[in-house]
């Protein structure tokens, strides 16, 4: 069995959007069971809130439960500030007047992240997990949360195997996993009924020649991106280093090697 690459956004929104997949991935990601009437891509708010246009790659809801799910294939800078900013519009979106603050409908947002996450700018902290967790409910001076909010911002990142992730995170974790690194011969659970369907809609022969080639346009859009945003590190580079700044320092900054810093 040879699958598609689940780091591009057409295999990926191809394998999510299949209920089937979306509810057995919601069911063992987030513990709860959601039954949408629709799941849609590209999903932007109308009217929109603020100056930022956002759109979610994966978007679903019922009556009581609002589900996002972002596939982020490269790491930039501003991703968890990113995705901060997409989960609370979902919530605060709910909320059109000054009448009523009431949100009807509890926000899952899961971040899929498809490349390994580099050095916080804001602490210097290297992060090295497999599943993180954010929930907005506030907690007392001895540490005990209170159960006001349940909206939960759960980010995945497959780089980081580690052995006590339960086994619900790790179905799907392999499947990214193998998909972008094995997908020739992807080691995956397919007792997992959700892994075994999206492996099945992901197999070469079931992708038809025109989603080969959206998947073709969206590595060249990617590849675009990634080029202008090294472009523009080697630039600030060459500026810092100008003023005297370390070596160290700006490799720091930038996420650049050393090497290429004193090649400048």
């Amino acid at each position: 069995m040879t699958i598609a690459r689940l780091d591009n956004e057409v295999f990926f929104k191809k394998a999510f959007t299949d209920k089937i997949v979306f509810k057995a991935f919601v069911k063992d990601i987030v513990g709860i069971d959601v039954d949408p009437d629709t799941i849609e891509t590209e999903k932007a708010f109308s009217p929109k809130l603020g100056s930022i246009n956002f759109k979610y790659d994966i978007f679903a809801e019922d009556i009581k439960k609002r589900i996002i799910i972002e596939i982020q294939k490269v790491e930039y800078d501003h991703n968890f500030d990113r995705f901060l900013h997409y989960h609370l519009q979902a919530i605060t979106e709910q909320q059109r007047t000054a009448d009523d603050y009431t949100v009807e409908k509890t926000v899952y947002t899961i971040v899929v992240m498809t490349a390994p996450y580099k050095i916080n700018k804001k602490t210097g902290e290297f992060i090295k997990d497999e599943v993180l967790i954010s929930s907005l409910n506030p907690k007392n001076l001895k540490g005990d949360e209170r159960k006001i909010f349940n909206h939960e911002l759960i980010y995945l990142n497959p780089n980081y195997k580690d052995q006590d992730t339960p086994l619900n995170y790790r179905d799907w974790l392999d499947l990214i996993y193998e998909s972008i690194h094995s997908p020739q011969n992807p080691q995956i659970n397919i007792d997992n009924v959700g892994v075994k369907r999206a492996s099945e809609i992901i197999q070469q022969e079931n992708i038809s020649p025109e989603e080969w080639e959206q998947a073709k346009i969206e590595v060249g859009k990617r590849q675009v991106i990634v080029l202008e945003r090294e472009e523009e590190k080697m630039e600030i580079a060459t500026r810092l280093k100008g003023i005297g700044i370390s070596i160290s320092d700006i490799a720091k900054a930038t996420g650049l090697d050393v090497d290429e810093i004193e090649r400048l």
